[in-house]
């Protein structure tokens, strides 16, 4: 059985583990204030260029995303997102279980557009019964997004634009963050990301940690106690130190990235091959994610020797199904996979 549900379906990199298992019986402080955490913030501060950023360790990305929605949004504010957006579908209305509205926008392959946002804020404060109403308080996006894109370069400053022109913080989820940054012909990097967004986090439960996720703002004190808030909110991990080292050595020697470029050297092959045999894509192929229209009887048949990830009906007769690779996909498994196919 070949298995491309996701892409945390494996545990760590070895040299995680192995440091994992060399540091286990030592002993050191608690809730990330030990030496391998602060180490970690100073090669993320280093990557993002941002050498007076915040950085702080959560444990996954549902947890990462309610906390820090949470601790920006004011009690009447709701969080602008893409249809398709993560925080929308997929977290069980774990943002509406904290007290706040999920602000749906229409979706561009995953994406918002700046100007859609502009026009629903400016529409939303054109209403002259607007303080009976949820207020646009940030914007939410993903890079990559739900579907696998990428935001350009131009798309990720139109939206920042749009956010400081209108005072809205801008939080980038970076669940997948290293697989858009190895992506092929992608002009956004870290640094970019670090100079246009207010808050963001880089994942690392899908990119070679066995869990954890690194929230960077870049400017110190832009969210007041946000390490209280994390501690309130129940994801403030007491062996912090589990986090702190898994990232240090994710940002060691540019293993981070050079793991990601595995994955997606994995997905493009898979992509270039049923591109080659007239299979249709739901979304353009960009990074680590592949979703494939694929008729109904073809799944079925399929069932028994691979597992996909199930995304939803293009019609009554196809079904769209993510493929995932990930850093640790194997090329026989790739092999058996579009055999298959």
């Amino acid at each position: 059985m070949q298995y491309f549900d996701s892409d945390y379906m494996e545990g760590a990199h070895p040299l995680i583990m192995e440091r994992l298992i060399r540091t286990n019986m030592e002993k050191t402080p608690g809730y990330g204030t030990d030496a391998y955490c602060e180490s970690a913030r100073r090669r993320i501060r280093e990557a993002c260029g941002c050498p007076e950023a915040e950085v702080h360790f959560l444990v996954g990305g549902t947890q990462t995303n309610a906390t820090t929605i949470t601790a920006i949004l004011r009690p009447y504010e709701g969080v602008i997102a893409a249809v398709t957006g993560h925080i929308n579908v997929h977290e069980a209305g774990a943002i509406e279980a904290g007290g706040h509205k999920v602000l749906a926008l229409p979706s561009h392959e995953g994406k918002l557009d700046a100007a859609e946002v502009d026009r629903y804020v400016s529409d939303f404060y054109a209403d002259p019964s607007w303080d009976h109403m949820v207020a646009p308080g940030m914007v939410y996006i993903s890079h990559p997004t739900e579907y696998g894109t990428l935001y350009r370069l131009d798309e990720l400053k139109a939206l920042s634009s749009v956010c400081r022109k209108r005072h809205i913080p801008l939080f980038l989820d970076g669940a997948r963050l290293s697989y858009g940054l190895a992506a092929h012909g992608t002009d956004v990097t870290l640094e970019a990301i670090a100079s246009l967004c207010d808050i963001f986090y880089i994942g690392g439960t899908k990119v070679g940690a066995l869990f954890g996720e690194a929230v960077v703002i870049p400017r110190p004190g832009f969210v007041k106690q946000f390490n209280t808030i994390i501690k309130q909110r129940g994801v403030l991990l007491a062996k912090g130190r589990l986090l702190g080292l898994q990232f240090d050595t994710l940002f060691t020697d540019g293993l981070y990235l050079k793991i990601a470029r595995h994955g997606i050297e994995m997905a493009d092959r898979i992509a270039a091959c049923l591109e080659k045999k007239g299979y249709r894509f739901y979304a353009v192929p960009q990074s680590n994610q592949l979703f494939v229209v694929l008729e109904n009887s073809r799944l079925s048949a399929l069932s028994g020797h691979v597992s996909f990830g199930i995304w939803e009906k293009a019609d009554a007769d196809h079904t769209v199904v993510r493929i995932a690779t990930s850093w640790a996909t194997r090329e026989e498994d790739v092999e058996e996979l579009l055999s298959l196919l």
